[in-house]
């Protein structure tokens, strides 16, 4: 009776279909599911799995978008129609605010450096360039100024978490994986005016101070926005900040 029953459950089994089982591949973070998704500039291309947003790349074509997936993530990926709603959403969000919220991001392959410079930019506002030097010295590694540039440039979420607002110690906008035009569009349309950002650069101005308030800022710090052309004191370096009597701004931390 029992190998009556055994055998005729035998004949009941089947493979699980390949949809299901890339679900579970993706909800484990095994697989990737990737597609493309509009933004200001045209396409972005966007893998995800159950942890999270794992590669961004924008571009018309796909190509790009392997290429850097295979170098900064590694997984096999599956084309996907769409994405989550609510994933879509949160990242729309983040494309809107420059803000990346709670939107979840899948860092798992990412070396510990790496992942700590990465969450030291997080917190970096929309429309503000910071310098990698400066990244360095919040991460408490002053020397590691290098070792943040090749960190972001191996950033596999741009756009995402903002790489784009980190800048040459010469106050420039300097070099961006996908371009530096594309990394100046980006701060511009945050709110960054790159016009007065270039020409601070061409004189040689890095900071920023006020005649009615004793703190120095970098150029594009929301406190230095707000200053009156009148009161504007212009430096070359923090030296001569804080010579002239200016504290670093507490909100900048130049």
């Amino acid at each position: 009776m029992n190998d009556d029953i055994t055998s005729s459950l035998a004949t009941l089994q089947t493979d699980a279909p390949v949809e299901v089982i890339e679900r579970v591949l993706v909800g484990t973070g095994s697989l990737d599911y990737f597609t493309a998704i509009s933004w200001r500039h045209g396409t972005l291309w966007v893998s995800w799995n159950g942890h999270g947003v794992s590669c961004v790349a924008p571009g018309q074509h796909p190509d790009a978008f392997f290429t850097t997936h295979d170098a900064k993530v590694g997984r096999e990926r599956r084309s996907a129609n769409s994405m989550p709603p609510l994933l879509l959403d949160m990242i729309e969000n983040t494309l809107e605010t420059g803000v990346i919220g709670r939107l979840p991001i899948d860092l798992r392959g990412v070396a510990e450096f790496q992942q700590d410079v990465l969450m030291s930019i997080r917190a970096i506002p929309p429309g503000e360039l910071r310098t990698y030097a400066w990244v360095a010295r919040q991460m408490g590694k002053p020397k590691a100024a290098r070792a943040v540039g090749n960190a972001l440039n191996a950033n596999p979420v741009p756009v995402l978490i903002p790489c784009h607002r980190v800048g040459r110690s010469d106050g420039s906008v300097g070099q961006y994986a996908f371009g530096p035009e594309m990394k100046r569009q980006l701060l511009h349309d945050e709110g960054l005016d790159i016009s007065r950002l270039d020409r601070y650069v061409d004189r040689n101005i890095r900071y920023l101070g006020s005649k009615n308030y004793d703190a120095y800022c970098f150029p594009s710090c929301r406190t230095g926005k707000r200053m009156l052309d009148v009161n504007r004191v212009e430096f070359k370096d923090r030296a001569a900040a804080e010579a002239a009597g200016y504290r670093p701004c507490k909100v900048c931390k130049p």
